[in-house]
């Protein structure tokens, strides 16, 4: 009798946890699973972490979903996901991570359908993350003349591989010496190309320092400037200005020797007249020369002649 009542105590005990798990059923009324998505990029050895909803396309990415779960409800259920990329490619798996690429560039919506497995026993949700998929700046090339000179203008264009919009810096050094006091020109780039003009103040080497940046990537590059001085142009400058020195002495040389001209002439007017006598000891008044449009002298004037 007393070996009976611990079998009979024991079986009892099962039958009333058995009544109970009965009684209590599946979940009718499951919460909604509450999450987020986050996204990687990997290129080369480095991962990035990409958090503004920006990414760049031919990269690598990996998409975690991280269930945010403080109370641990759902630490012992299971879950399956359905990944819509939004480009028509679909991935399904039980892993809460995805690993794709987008090959080209635009704007998508990524969906993820989390339910739970089996359903009864765990909540289920949707999430969707609008994604903008950028070209990284992969280059920055030069279009310019291929010679440079000294005070005059040049016109340079820069054409850069990458989706704007883009922010880009530029700025010359002189002897292409890093100055690190001095600021560069940032621009607003919303479109692939940028023409600078400048004008070199120097002849030498002179370096043209480039950076460029978008949601996803970053570049700088340096290009090398030979400048020259432009003798023929330096020689026409000199010309011009003996030109004037030449013209503007000529002009006070004209003007210094005037008074002097005026006199002589004066003086050669006044001696075309001599005085003769004559044997009667009459005094003729002798003109050598008379220029026309003159008068003629009063003297030789008709009319009644007078000696001495």
């Amino acid at each position: 009798m007393d070996r009976a009542r611990p079998a009979w105590f024991l079986l009892r005990l099962l039958l009333t946890a058995a009544a109970l798990t009965e009684s209590a059923g599946p979940l009718t009324d499951p919460e909604r699973v509450a999450g987020r998505l986050v996204f990687y990029q990997t290129e080369g050895s480095a991962t990035y972490l990409r958090d503004s909803g920006a990414l760049a396309s031919g990269v690598a990415t990996e998409t975690v979903f991280e269930l945010l779960d403080p109370e641990r409800n759902f630490s012992s259920a299971g879950f399956s996901y359905t990944w819509d990329l939004g480009n028509g490619e679909v991935i399904r798996g039980t892993e809460p991570v995805v690993r794709y690429r987008y090959s080209e560039s635009g704007n998508y919506t990524l969906r993820l359908n989390v339910g739970g497995n089996p359903p009864q026993l765990a909540p289920a949700g949707v999430f969707a993350q609008e994604v903008q998929v950028l070209d990284a700046v992969r280059s920055i090339q030069l279009v310019a003349p291929s010679d440079y000179s000294v005070n005059r203008n040049s016109s340079l264009d820069l054409q850069l591989d990458g989706s704007p919009p883009m922010w880009v810096c530029w700025r010359f050094l002189r002897n292409c010496a890093p100055d690190p006091a001095a600021g560069c020109t940032l621009t607003l780039l919303r479109a692939a190309s940028l023409r600078l003009n400048h004008t070199f103040g120097s002849a030498g080497l002179h370096c043209l320092d480039v950076s460029a940046r978008n949601a996803v990537s970053a570049l700088r590059v340096t290009f090398s400037l030979k400048v020259t001085r432009n003798d023929r142009l330096h020689l026409l400058f000199i010309l011009s200005c003996a030109a004037v020195l030449a013209a503007t002495f000529s002009f006070i040389l004209a003007i210094a020797c005037r008074p002097w001209q005026l006199n002589s002439s004066q003086v050669a007017a006044s001696s075309n007249a001599t005085f003769l006598k004559d044997q009667d000891s009459k005094i003729i008044l002798n003109f050598s020369s008379v220029e026309k449009g003159e008068r003629v002298p009063l003297i030789l004037q008709p009319g009644s002649q007078y000696c001495c």
